[in-house]
């Protein structure tokens, strides 16, 4: 459903009854001082009680010395941990380009490295490379031409349910899964796109900060297209910029995304024309590889249709223009230094705060990861992922998914059916440990030691022909949705199955040589977690068999929900600037999950422990809990998360602590400390 962590796009990433937090005088002040070196102040821990600010406490001497680097708009203990996988898995990669007895797969990834490294290679290449498609382009005569051309840039680039990605630069994204009520067959789901902006709220929140933002976007775009050759480049850029204007009129919102049900839209192949006039949609999915298809979810109808309007209203030398810039700024990592550093110059500096660009190895691992993942996941597993880690994962699973199950049993609320089958999702849960059971197959990818450019285009087409042949296949349970080098894991709610990618069972997550309650309260947080989601605001909604249906009875739903709703208000009370809240709506799912999660994981490591889980050994719980969520953000990423990211940020995430009675007793918090809640204010769901 949702990943742990937000995830980070570059090279390795690495990612649940009470009243609203009513915060003590100064919190919100103190909060608001954040600078923007870190989300909260650093501090001595003797100078601060646990139950004042548990984040600042249990991290403050990270705090004190992390500096966040500047090729970064954000610094933590998962980026640092992915900054050392990044560094082995080059070693891989570098070791397979001379070694010739590597596998042909492990040589053509040292091949994709090799070409993206050449920065010599893709500078006397020039522009050339683009001109073959900026061609195709320029001979669009009609609006079927154009309805072909936008059908042929549709990607299998978005997932709504496992990663929250709704992000594509093309008009519209694709997702190969099963339907919300048939688990035994593929559909693919429409989602909106064409925005080079992140969220419709970049273009229509009427704030001085986005003002500038969308000023500096048309400038961004302008200068792209003077670096690809386009004469009148701001006259075009305008034009583009009130095209995507009007597409982000017509998105849905974060929250309206965050909502299953209204992304429940199956539409027939004749549905198009008539639900969304405009557009020549026979053309558009044939070209897209769809024609076939009789079956669509439509995850975001209003935007199909605005999509389609504008195709009918905008001229379609504007439409031109508008396809030649997207495919400029989508390849600019692999075309001539000066279209990257225009890029990272928009996205990097003015989106996101970063003072500096990423090292090109760092860009170049990026885009391999992008290419061939399982590939370099499959290296990076036979060197640094033993069985014996493997092994005693599985066992903290086993531990924590039975934990869930009593907690279940002891809901005084919950009906003896939803029981039932709140125990069936946890029993048949598939729980994928480090990497899948079948990797994906590179072999029919062309990939050339000297094409960048070209490389990175047959990896996207090749990615998306792997992702149309599902439409023809029935959907596999144990299919993965990360790679095992990723630091992240995943709930898949229509396939009732978590993914732990070996890369992130390692410290500080899982330290083979920690003990059982720092391991239990970060990776087993993260294992708790993901268990959680399939019974957060989303996750609750499907069946053990991944089908949308309603299995509650109309209290325990009730209840359910009037719970959440607690903690909805708990999240909207923190603000992180003075203009601006987090939204508890948005992040709920994650919320519900880390609470749950949590309190599941504590109960494992009690009955694990025994006699030995004592006062001492629940501060060190907490601690390696707290720990794991080490973040440091610049203030343009932060504000950027708390816009567009269902995730809380990790700050405030680590305050989820203070609804579990243990933790009170633990470090002894007691009322008038800013974090402390009455025990009826407490948010207990599972």
């Amino acid at each position: 459903m949702k990943t742990s962590w937000t995830p980070i796009k570059t090279a390795v990433a690495m990612a649940l009854c009470g009243a609203a937090f009513a915060m003590a005088p100064g919190f919100a002040a103190e909060q608001d001082k954040a600078s923007e070196a870190g989300v909260a102040q650093a501090r001595p821990a003797a100078a601060m009680l646990p139950g004042d600010d548990f984040f600042a406490w249990a991290n403050s001497e990270w705090l004190a010395k992390t500096e966040i680097p500047a090729d970064r708009g954000s610094w933590s203990s998962m980026h640092a941990l992915a900054e050392e996988t990044n560094g082995r898995i080059i070693k891989l990669i570098e070791a397979a380009g001379t070694d010739k007895a590597a596998s042909a797969e492990a040589r053509k990834v040292a091949a994709f490295y090799k070409a993206y490294m050449d920065e010599a290679a893709i500078e006397a290449a020039g522009t050339a490379p683009l001109k073959p498609h900026l061609a195709k382009i320029a001979a669009i005569k009609t609006r079927t031409d154009l309805a072909r051309a936008l059908g042929g840039t549709l990607r299998a680039d978005v997932d709504p349910l496992n990663a929250t990605n709704f992000e594509t630069e093309n008009l519209f994204g694709v997702w190969i899964n099963q339907g919300l009520s048939d688990p035994t067959r593929n559909v693919p789901w429409l989602l909106q796109g064409g925005l080079g902006m992140p969220d419709r709220a970049y273009y229509l929140d009427n704030n001085p900060k986005m003002a500038e933002l969308r000023t500096k976007y048309q400038a961004h775009i302008a200068a792209m297209l003077k670096l690809a050759g386009y004469d009148k480049a701001e006259e075009r850029a305008l034009k583009i910029f009130a095209l995507e204007s009007e597409l982000a009129q017509s998105h849905a919102s974060r929250e309206d995304s965050s909502d299953i049900q209204k992304a429940n839209n199956v539409w027939s192949a004749k549905d198009f024309a008539a639900k969304a006039p405009g557009m020549d949609w026979k053309s558009f999915l044939s070209a897209a590889g769809l024609g076939k298809q009789d079956r669509f979810m439509v995850y975001h109808p209003t935007a199909l249709a605005g999509a389609a309007r504008q195709v009918m209203a905008t001229d379609v030398s504007t439409w031109k223009d508008y396809l030649a810039f997207h495919l400029v700024n989508q390849f600019a990592g692999s075309l001539p230094k000066a279209f990257a550093d225009q890029r990272f110059a928009f996205y990097g500096t003015a989106l996101a705060g970063t003072p500096q660009q990423s090292l090109r190895w760092k860009r170049a691992l990026a885009a391999t990861n992008g290419a061939m993942d399982d590939a370099v996941g499959k290296l990076y597993v036979q060197k640094y992922f033993p069985a014996e880690n493997k092994a005693r994962i599985q066992q903290m699973v086993v531990n924590i998914k039975a934990a869930f199950e009593r907690r279940i049993d002891k809901l005084d609320w919950m009906a003896p059916a939803t029981r039932a089958h709140a125990k069936e999702k946890v029993r048949t849960m598939y729980v994928g440990i480090g990497y899948p059971d079948k990797f994906k197959s590179y072999e029919g990818l062309e990939v050339s030691p000297t094409d960048a450019f070209g490389n990175v285009v047959r990896a996207r087409e090749y990615h998306y022909a792997q992702q149309l042949a599902k439409l023809n296949a029935k959907p596999e349970r144990t299919e993965w949705c990360m790679p095992p080098q990723l630091i992240n894991a995943v709930n898949l709610p229509m396939q009732n199955a978590l993914n732990f990618p070996a890369a992130i069972l390692q410290p500080p997550f899982f330290d083979p040589q920690g003990s059982d309650a720092v391991n239990y309260g970060a990776i087993g947080s993260v294992i708790g977690h993901e268990i959680s989601h399939s019974f957060d605001d989303l996750g609750a909604q499907f069946d053990a068999q991944g089908r949308l249906r309603d299995w509650w009875t109309k209290e325990d739903l009730a209840h359910f929900k009037a719970a959440s709703q607690k903690l909805v208000e708990q999240y909207g009370a923190y603000k992180p600037f003075d203009d601006l809240a987090l939204n508890g709506q948005l992040t709920l799912s994650e919320n519900l999950s880390d609470l749950a999660g949590l309190a599941a994981a504590y109960d494992a490591y009690k009955v694990g422990m025994g006699a030995k889980a004592g006062a001492e050994a629940d501060r060190e719980f907490f601690t390696g809990y707290g720990r794991a969520w080490r973040t440091k953000m610049r203030e343009a990423t932060l504000r950027r998360v708390v816009l567009t990211d269902g995730h809380a940020p990790a700050q405030y995430r680590t305050y989820t602590v203070r609804n579990l009675d243990a933790w009170y007793e633990a470090f002894d918090v007691k009322p008038g400390q800013k974090l402390y809640l009455a025990p009826q204010e407490r948010v207990r769901v599972w």
